[in-house]
């Protein structure tokens, strides 16, 4: 599903216009975004969570040349799916 998909559903199922979706869809997006960039851990009840993990610096190496080099650590957008959600695909692939 794109977010295309995600607002034509939203809208007939809400029977809201279109452009009315879209804007709900993004600022539902833009404040999940706006959270995690300040560091806040999103808890959506029977969802999931998302939150910010910190990957520690770690060294690699260039695929082309084999020479090693540093990846810098750096925060990551970490999503984990709530008990609810986990069953409800768990059911579907059954």
């Amino acid at each position: 599903m794109k977010k295309a998909d995600l607002v034509d559903a939203i809208a007939s199922k809400t029977n809201v216009p279109k452009a009315q979706a879209q804007v709900i869809v993004e600022d539902i997006f833009e404040l999940i975004a706006d959270g995690l960039a300040k560091g806040d851990k999103i808890d959506l009840r029977g969802f999931g969570t998302f939150s910010v993990r910190q990957s520690e610096a770690r060294t690699g190496r260039n695929p082309q040349t084999g020479e090693p080099l540093t990846i810098p650590a750096r925060k990551v957008p970490n999503f984990k799916a709530g008990k609810e959600l986990k069953d409800r695909v768990n059911m579907a692939a059954t």
